[in-house]
């Protein structure tokens, strides 16, 4: 089976009135997709309703048409959201061109609700109501084998697409939620592995041959760190790496896994707020160097993100109140107020927005920058505090400057409202060469993210650099 929908079509099954068109449309929005729904696709090549082919042709007539342009739809190389129609999957043919070239979410729905959508419609197989029923029975073990993924809303197919789990309790379920079944070695915050180290070993069984502890925040991400890591590994290229911490924990064990043996999967199991809605999804895997943050890394795909919102209830409020700069980011840039959701909630909405984004461009060359809203100003600062300053307080003020560059006063109070960011004393002209270093200058220029309307972010913008440096200065004390 598909392990997300990188690279793939997304496909979207479910008996009638499940929602797949509803549904499709929004997702291949968020995922900057084209969208196709096969039953209007199936009418405009042949010149037919469906409901006209099938007094035609009979049912058999029909699904024989509906394998031949799913199978020419899939065959198609730029990836898709497709909505399928409520029998497609019925055909072994069918099944099988899914398998290979999609990652297949069935909608889950009640039949009951089921029912009272399709009955309004014209629906050839929705006019009895027990007959519905009954082929709702009938259907749903093909629905199930045909499924790489279940969800029931737009976010939730996102995140299935993604390789997401979101739920209160994940990390009991380890053992069900790493795929494959080869020999795992977990990579975890010293501290985090005292809390919930002994249930992500025991969750795992006998597949867990060893736990490898590595230094809480930035220090993990130490070269000296990665190559003890890479000396102690044992596991074979069947086997798993888990990353169990913070975004920094899961940084680090992404990077080990995309160069142990040239590449082993990997699967991150985030703890900290910072790392549940940004740091441990997408791929974006590294280390740092004493120059820079993040200068040495890989974009390897976790095999599966395991997020526990659980988790959070053992965090110190300051860890809440820095993972909060991700959160109001991600609320600026999708423009919504996520930061006043039950925290469950907001990392469920987090993890889906910014999954997304990563789907459409996972190797960060276009729409992904725009996740580095105040990152540039955020890392510089980090950078001229030997990284002692927490994430979310450098982040938090460089929003403030790339907000204040943006000339958006409304977001730039929400930031201030909800964050209260004070300028930090670090040396200014250390954090301007550490700007200067970031991976997103050109030619010595730097490029910006900004936020001139919310929810509408533009990224490589050149902005002079007298502006940048005066910018910068004003989140310093003296």
């Amino acid at each position: 089976m598909a392990e997300n929908a990188l690279g793939r079509h997304l496909a979207l099954a479910g008996f009638m009135g499940a929602g797949k068109t509803t549904l499709g449309w929004e997702v291949a929005r968020r995922l900057r997709r084209p969208f196709i729904d096969l039953d209007k696709e199936i009418e405009q090549r042949t010149g037919a309703t469906v409901e006209e082919l099938f007094a035609r042709d009979g049912e058999a007539g029909f699904r024989s048409i509906e394998e031949a342009v799913a199978a020419a739809l899939l065959e198609s190389i730029e990836p898709a959201v497709i909505a399928l129609g409520g029998g497609a999957v019925l055909s072994g043919g069918t099944r099988e061109y899914l398998r290979r070239r999609a990652f297949t979410v069935l909608l889950d729905l009640d039949p009951g609700v089921a029912w009272q959508r399709a009955r309004e419609s014209k629906r050839p197989l929705a006019v009895d109501e027990d007959a519905f029923h009954v082929l709702y029975r009938e259907r749903l073990p093909v629905y199930e084998d045909a499924a790489d993924a279940h969800a029931h809303d737009a976010d939730g197919v996102v995140l299935t697409a993604a390789g997401i789990d979101v739920k209160i309790g994940a990390v009991d379920l380890l053992g069900e939620l790493v795929p494959g079944s080869g020999e795992v070695e977990i990579v975890a915050d010293a501290n985090v592995a005292g809390i919930h180290g002994v249930v992500a070993q025991l969750a795992l069984g006998d597949r867990d041959i060893a736990s490898h502890d590595v230094p809480p925040g930035e220090p993990a991400k130490a070269v000296a760190v990665l190559e003890r890591l890479w000396r102690a590994f044992r596991i074979g290229r069947d086997g798993t790496i888990v990353g169990l911490g913070g975004g920094c924990t899961t940084d680090l064990a992404g990077f080990a896994a995309a160069t142990y043996m040239r590449g082993v999967p990997w699967v991150a199991v985030p703890t900290s707020l910072v790392g549940q809605v940004d740091a441990a999804i997408g791929g974006k895997t590294a280390v740092d160097l004493p120059g820079g943050k993040n200068l040495v890394g890989a974009f390897h795909w976790p095999a599966r993100v395991v997020i526990d919102p659980g988790t959070l209830e053992t965090l110190p409020e300051a860890e809440i109140k820095n993972g909060m700069a991700e959160v109001v980011k991600m609320g600026l840039l999708m423009s919504s107020s996520v930061w006043e959701q039950p925290l469950a909630e907001l990392v469920r909405r987090c993890a889906s927005f910014k999954a997304a984004v990563c789907l459409a461009d996972p190797h960060d060359l276009g729409p992904r920058n725009q996740l580095n809203l105040g990152h540039t100003f955020g890392h510089a600062l980090e950078a001229a505090a030997g990284y002692g300053l927490p994430h979310g307080q450098a982040l938090a003020l460089g929003m403030v400057a790339a907000l204040q560059l943006s000339g958006n006063d409304a977001a730039l109070a929400q930031v201030r409202r909800e964050l209260d960011p004070q300028p930090v004393r670090v040396d200014r002209d250390v954090a301007w060469a550490a700007l200067a270093r970031d991976k997103k200058t050109v030619g010595g220029t730097p490029r910006l993210v900004l936020l001139e309307r919310t929810g509408e972010p533009t990224w490589g913008r050149e902005v002079p650099a007298v502006d940048v440096r005066a910018a910068l200065d004003s989140l310093i004390s003296d």
